[in-house]
């Protein structure tokens, strides 16, 4: 091997190394008060404290958090049942096949605001899971949420007895919860990634067309059709598909729940309509855009994903990306609570354990039928 072709090994090993040792950095922990963030209202004083329900704005808490007791069976209170079914691809006619990769995919030369990934077609099965109040009336039409990266089996489930209690103590409607399970993998190149990242309303009327009718049919109930009586919930990419669903459609979903939101530059493929993927929302949709009827809650860890792939387009910073989403937000004057959770990563899961009951009844606070 001459030295040139050995230094040029060594440079890609080296860039190799480099890239993998980037991506498996811990995030840094960014500060509550540090550049770029939203002036939050301080509730870290006191471990298990939640913002009121009747106000906007942003929010600091941790970094100790108490476990929320909406999340214990409550003796005495009604329980909802859980019904189950599959959708298999072959039976549906949106996103059908599927879509996988073996590999990640590498920057595009030409454009580096995407990837390159060679993907193959699949066919999938995706699990639902619905949840239904023992309050709930048959011959009645219910408000419902959507949860997105629903179960694919038959785990134990803390939502169900969140909602049994809080239904209970009518601190919000007898809802119906619509748990889907994404058709697999994650990111660019994968069906999840399509599905959630996709910067258009295809998800929303594939669950409209091909999930909801299921769900009345097997579950023998009958779902609301207005817009304020259904709402979005998902983490991570789910929580960027949320309010997607609701932004492309807001004929169908006014109310959007997300924790560690992807408002990064992560759809794939390249969409030039819009280049920044869900970086968009606060980069400009949201401030060009007449304001649409969404009532939103977000929160984000302070040590949330920042830059975890090949991308370096600064369009990775999931803390900046929704502490720019709060701002906008705010200047369009949209109902909005943003949590920034102290000790916490993504998925925000010990502050989600005492801060999901608030925000789920914050989502769906002044609800009228």
């Amino acid at each position: 091997m001459t030295n040139q072709r050995l230094t040029g090994v060594m440079t890609l090993l080296l860039l190799s190394f480099l890239l993998i040792e980037s991506a498996s950095t811990a995030p840094p922990t960014r500060k509550f008060d540090g550049p770029g963030a939203p002036k939050f209202v301080r509730l870290d004083a006191k471990p298990g404290l939640n913002p009121p329900l009747d106000v906007d704005g942003n929010f600091l808490i941790g970094p100790e958090y108490s476990p929320s007791p909406e999340r214990k069976v409550v003796h005495g209170v009604p329980q909802g049942k859980i019904q189950q079914f599959k959708i298999d691809s072959k039976d549906t006619k949106l996103l059908n096949p599927g879509i996988a990769r073996k590999v990640f995919g590498k920057v595009d030369p030409q454009n580096p605001k995407t990837l390159i990934v060679d993907t193959h077609e699949i066919d999938y099965v995706r699990q639902i899971t619905v949840y239904i109040p023992a309050q709930h009336k048959p011959d009645s039409e219910a408000p419902f949420m959507v949860m997105h990266d629903g179960p694919k089996g038959r785990r134990n489930l803390s939502i169900p007895r969140i909602l049994d209690n809080l239904i209970a103590q009518k601190r919000i409607p007898p809802i119906i919860a619509v748990m889907i399970a994404n058709g697999g993998g994650d990111a660019q190149g994968h069906q999840r990634g399509k599905e959630y990242d996709t910067m258009s309303g295809v998800f929303a009327e594939y669950i409209e067309t091909e999930v909801l009718p299921r769900v009345e049919k097997n579950c023998k109930v009958k779902l609301t059709k207005d817009p304020n009586g259904r709402a979005a919930m998902g983490s991570s990419s789910g929580g960027s598909a949320a309010l997607i669903m609701a932004w492309f459609r807001a004929d169908l979903y006014h109310r959007v729940l997300t924790t560690s939101g992807t408002f990064v530059n992560q759809q794939w493929p390249f969409d030039p309509k819009y280049p920044d993927g869900a970086w968009g929302f606060h980069n400009k949709l949201i401030q060009e855009s007449p304001k649409k009827p969404i009532r939103i809650f977000l929160a984000v860890g302070d040590r949330d994903n920042f830059n975890p792939n090949v991308m370096r387009d600064g369009m990775h910073d999931w803390v900046e990306a929704n502490h720019r989403m709060a701002k906008v937000l705010k200047e369009k004057g949209y109902h909005y609570q943003y949590l920034f959770c102290q000790n916490s990563g993504h998925g925000v899961r010990n502050a989600k354990a005492q801060f999901l009951p608030h925000a789920i009844e914050w989502v769906w606070h002044g609800y009228k039928k």
